[in-house]
Formats: C-alpha cells, structure tokens, sequence
C-alpha cells in the first residue's frame, strides 16, 4: 500500500470514529434540553436583529 492508500485509511477511520461519537453525543437523551435550546438559534438572531433596527 502507498502512503495516500494509508492517508485515506486512516482519514476514514477518523471520520468514521467522530461521526460515531456525534451520534452518541445527539441521541443522548440527557443532552436534549441543551440542543433543543439551540433548535431556532438562527431565528432567535434574526428577530433580535429586527427588534434592535426598529423593524418588524
């Protein structure tokens, strides 16, 4: 094997260990209060934005 077959390797293995350790972490059950809170984040922003312009 050449050194890009063991870059991809191991790059997918990476990968592979960081999405597993994100689900574990999102489908936690006692994380749903702190992610739930971050659910309309982007909304949240932009009716403060709003507000502070004067417009609605």
């Amino acid at each position: 094997m050449t050194g890009n077959d063991w870059l991809g390797l191991l790059l997918t293995v990476i990968v592979f260990v960081l999405m597993v350790i994100v689900y574990f972490w999102v489908l936690n059950p006692n994380n749903k209060d702190s992610l739930e809170a971050h659910r309309t984040m982007l909304m949240d922003d932009e009716n403060n934005a709003e507000n502070e312009d004067g417009r609605k």
